[in-house]
């Protein structure tokens, strides 16, 4: 396929992980993940990857409700790809998790495929003194976050919004996730071309060494073949030399405030674009090309933007 040397970037706007008194730069209201996803196709970035958040305090909101504002403003001013998260945040239930992939009906959802510990207590230390929200400190400090994707709730994601020709974004954070995916698609449950995000750097899953790049990507040649398309995902500061090794081995990138609040070392990024600019740059200077919304449509062979709910 031609197109699928063209290089992907999926940009990830505000997400579930970090709190708003991280940064002031961590896209809230509405209005606010709007204008950054928008900043970010405009960027370069074909794919945006959305959560909702309660424009009062930052928390994670999954309701379909929360979702609305932003996802009719992007689709009237940007032709970008809409990526819903199932993923929430780690403390929701799954049925939470699927509401707002299942009402709006995406070209694209997340799904992580499989159940893990999910540390974020070593962010506590470093911004304790700044979180202004009590649901910050409880949410962070908790040791005990088990991400729950179960064969079960997998297979009822994959159910419930393959039935509307949701395609999805597989996040695979360790090996075995990758095995987790191979046996549904060898049931015929999802087929080809899977769009597969390794992520790299979570506290729970693998590591950020180049040596994990290089297994995970190993593994996924080896279960899947021709039948993916890769992807990174790099938490914090190996964001970019992760996306770098990506881009270079043919594979495609994921950036955004949900993964990395920095452009620099010290240094946060003031908006998305910003990262995905850093991110073109690098592409660029490998002498390859950004795929446009429509090209990566064609490489994750998804629906398009006239079949979705909103």
């Amino acid at each position: 396929m031609a197109k699928a040397r063209k290089t992907i970037i999926t940009c990830a706007v505000t997400g579930a992980i970090h709190t708003p008194s991280m940064s002031e730069y961590l896209p809230v209201s509405a209005s606010e993940i709007a204008e950054a996803a928008i900043g970010a196709a405009e960027a370069g970035a074909a794919i945006v990857h959305l959560h909702a958040r309660d424009p009062q305090d930052g928390r994670p909101d999954q309701t379909p409700e929360a979702f609305e504002p932003f996802l009719r403003v992007i689709k009237q001013r940007s032709d970008c790809v809409v990526n819903i998260t199932t993923g929430g945040a780690p403390t929701m239930t799954i049925e939470e998790r699927v509401r707002p992939a299942a009402h709006w009906k995406p070209e694209v959802a997340s799904l992580n495929m499989g159940t893990m510990n999910f540390g974020l207590f070593p962010m506590l230390a470093r911004f304790d003194g700044k979180l202004k929200h009590q649901w910050e400190k409880d949410y962070l400090g908790n040791r005990n976050i088990v991400f729950r994707n179960t064969f079960g709730d997998i297979e009822h994601i994959l159910t419930t919004l393959g039935a509307n020709g949701t395609r999805f974004e597989f996040e695979c954070y360790d090996t075995a996730h990758l095995y987790n995916l191979k046996y549904f698609f060898d049931a015929g449950i999802v087929k080809g071309p899977l769009f597969i995000q390794t992520v790299f750097g979570l506290m729970g899953g693998i590591g950020a060494h180049p040596e994990d790049v290089m297994h995970m990507k190993r593994t996924a040649d080896r279960l899947f073949g021709d039948n993916y398309r890769w992807s990174v995902l790099g938490a914090g500061k190996n964001q970019m030399p992760i996306a770098a090794m990506s881009a270079a081995m043919g594979g495609h990138i994921r950036v955004g405030l949900e993964d990395s609040l920095w452009i620099g070392p010290g240094q946060l990024a003031k908006t998305n674009a910003e990262q995905v600019t850093r991110a073109r740059q690098i592409i660029e200077a490998l002498g390859l090309e950004v795929a446009s919304p429509d090209e990566a449509r064609e490489i994750l062979a998804l629906k398009g933007p006239d079949q979705v709910a909103f």
